[in-house]
């Protein structure tokens, strides 16, 4: 059994790592209900675009933009994974992450080409270890995601599908289900499903006037839309990012706990061995005498 002295510092060592968890499960659980907040603020903006790009897309029959037109064979695709900056959230990140390289085991087994663009640094570190090829990469996001930072890693992939280089563009994040529960994603990003737009469009059709054409209005719509469906991809994941940290940091803070009791009665019963011991050295010290 471990000393007196050496069970005390253990018991202090815990006692500040769990003050830590402590700590970071508060911040988090703050950060947690901003971070849902913008989520749910978001999510107007993103579905009345997508009610307005499936009714142009369908008002338009005669102008087929690149992104709604589907290739005649799949050569390569193109991977968006979003993952987080740091880690201490639990296998939010190793969920998604494994989810993804199943999807690359499947693209390689039918020869396909694949180019990544890794949203996060945690993403970033994984490819460069697994030797992808990697295009462009946005990192740094912060807890308040900007579209500025996304828009510049995201026009790579799409103006290498535009150029044929690559034939489909997938989106991998974790979707925000509940504060316990988030489900690793991966969507197709291009091209834009025709089903997924006529099932936004099925309640009414519209006839628009465009000005100043019908392309120039489909070609910023539609380059705003699939912004948009990235940038909300990117807040769901922030939240599943904080809640699944929040999680993690209170099941920490939980067995830092347990380990300071059993290591407390470990020490009691230290400590109770060193005076029975003494007391049984006194006693045969007085009966010698």
């Amino acid at each position: 059994m471990a000393g007196s002295k050496e069970i005390r510092s253990k018991i202090k060592s815990v006692q500040n790592t769990r003050k830590i968890t402590k700590a970071m499960e508060m911040v988090a659980a703050s950060k947690m209900r901003k971070a849902q907040d913008r989520m749910r603020r978001s999510r107007p903006y993103a579905d009345k675009v997508r009610n307005i790009a499936a009714h142009l897309a369908s008002a338009n029959p005669e102008y087929k933009h690149p992104f709604l037109v589907e290739h005649d064979s799949i050569k390569g695709s193109g991977l968006i994974v979003i993952t987080t900056d740091k880690g201490l959230c639990g296998g939010l990140n190793t969920n998604i992450l494994r989810v993804v390289t199943t999807k690359l085991r499947e693209m390689q087994a039918a020869a396909e080409s694949i180019v990544v663009t890794p949203i996060g640094n945690r993403g970033l570190s994984f490819f460069n270890r697994i030797g992808a090829k990697v295009v462009s990469h946005a990192t740094h996001i912060g807890d308040m995601p900007h579209l500025e930072k996304l828009i510049g890693p995201i026009k790579v992939q799409l103006d290498a599908y535009t150029r044929g280089e690559i034939d489909r563009v997938f989106l991998c994040y974790t979707r925000f289900i509940n504060t316990m529960k988030q489900e690793p994603v991966i969507e197709q990003l291009l091209p834009l499903s025709s089903e997924r737009l006529q099932e936004q469009a099925r309640e009414h059709s519209w006839d628009y006037l465009y000005e100043p054409d019908a392309q120039s209005v489909l070609d910023g719509l539609l380059l705003r839309y699939l912004e948009t469906l990235v940038y909300q991809a990117v807040v769901e994941n922030s939240a599943s990012e904080q809640s699944a940290r929040m999680v993690a940091m209170k099941a920490a803070s939980d067995n830092a706990k347990k380990v300071i009791d059993e290591l407390q009665l470990s020490y009691n019963k230290a400590r109770q061995a060193a005076i029975t011991t003494e007391l049984s050295e006194i006693v045969a010290g007085a009966a010698a005498v």
